[in-house]
């Protein structure tokens, strides 16, 4: 059996942030029931249970919100338990969490470091763009909070990554996003295009990313980092890392540039499953993990909907000498879909360009890494 990755969200949709452009709050304001609340650890351990019950090789357990860190730490003690308790296939456990940083203090540190948890935290760059969107309930800017959870991270050697959502006003500044995230040395970087709420046109909102400015985004943050290469200060850029892979014959790990869509298992806080973060509406509801199995949800009608709607191939990508490069994009960017088919990638003029410009270079450091 293939690795399997479940995302959980222990909070649901609740929150200690309102960041102007978080695409899950949209998600759970159009579904029946907003917020499904708390996880209880009976439902933490079905999950567990089926999840190690299931795997053959390497199961992952990635908790993401709402905010995660809600729950509160005595949830994730409960899951440790329940993992040693249920590894009886003795699968390797990766274990990981994304977090706004708001309430990591010391106690959290600790915890995440001696259980080897992997952590992405939320930062958009220094503290004037940082603060631009990610605010509290009384539109407060969170960056001296998230700076904090990152020094503790630093004295507790926790392992993190920098998650940074590309918004309208992010791409402006791609010299000083990369400056400021080199400068406190964030070796891993994840740049994540910021969305529409599902069902709205592009450009719909103030924090919309505009194809044009993502080209430029892309541009520059590429040089950047292609400049430290050369230099030997290499850091990781996921996109970009994921492209020299491309071109040393390898297949992408990144699941928004295989241009068909698998099934994510996410599972929200009262058991139900989704088949993409993008998608944990009524609509795509697969089941509940306290009644079924894995295997029973892997397969049910609306899995297999998921996956082949996903598989239509515009006809301009079909000629597209950049196509293995993208392969069309992300589901998510194809939206709205034309005659129940997902259209051309929003991005596709951005990418189209950015690949022009950069191939000869990435081309350059496969052959250097294929020692050829």
């Amino acid at each position: 059996m293939p690795p399997l990755s479940l995302l959980i969200k222990p909070a649901s949709s609740d929150c200690n942030l309102q960041c102007k452009y978080c695409f899950y709050h949209s998600i759970a304001a159009a579904r029946h029931i907003k917020s499904y609340g708390k996880m209880n650890t009976n439902c933490l351990e079905m999950i567990v249970k089926k999840a190690l019950k299931y795997s053959e090789q390497v199961c992952t357990f990635a908790f993401q919100g709402g905010e995660p860190t809600l729950v509160g730490i005595d949830f994730y003690k409960r899951l440790i338990d329940f993992e040693k308790k249920y590894n009886v296939n003795n699968v390797k456990i990766n274990n990981a969490i994304q977090t706004n940083g708001i309430l990591i203090d010391e106690q959290w540190s600790k915890f995440l470091s001696l259980n080897n948890f992997l952590v992405g935290i939320s930062i958009d760059g220094p503290k004037a763009i940082h603060d631009g969107n990610r605010v509290d309930n009384n539109n407060k800017g969170s960056f001296n909070k998230v700076m904090n959870a990152v020094r503790l991270f630093n004295k507790y050697k926790v392992e993190y990554n920098v998650l940074c959502v590309v918004n309208a006003y992010v791409a402006r500044h791609p010299n000083k996003i990369y400056n400021f995230f080199n400068r406190n040395k964030f070796n891993h970087l994840q740049f994540i295009t910021c969305i529409d709420p599902l069902g709205e046109q592009l450009k719909s909102q103030e924090y919309s990313l505009d194809p044009n400015r993502y080209t430029y985004f892309l541009k520059n943050i590429f040089d950047l980092w292609y400049n430290d290469i050369l230099m030997g200060n290499a850091i990781s850029i996921r996109y970009f890392d994921n492209l020299v892979g491309i071109f040393m014959g390898y297949k992408t790990e990144a699941c928004g540039m295989s241009g068909t869509c698998g099934c994510q298992f996410v599972v929200e806080a009262d058991g139900g499953v989704y088949p993409c973060d993008f998608y944990v509406s009524d609509q795509w509801l697969l089941g509940n993990i306290n009644d079924s199995d894995i295997e029973n949800l892997i397969v049910t009608e609306r899995v297999k909907t998921f996956i082949n709607d996903s598989k239509h191939i515009d006809s301009k990508c079909k000629n597209c000498k950049w196509y293995n490069l993208c392969n069309g994009g992300c589901r998510r960017l194809r939206e709205p879909f034309q005659d129940k088919k997902p259209g051309l990638n929003r991005y596709c003029s951005s990418y189209e360009e950015f690949f022009e410009y950069s191939h000869e270079k990435f081309e350059y450091l496969a052959r250097k890494l294929s020692g050829k």
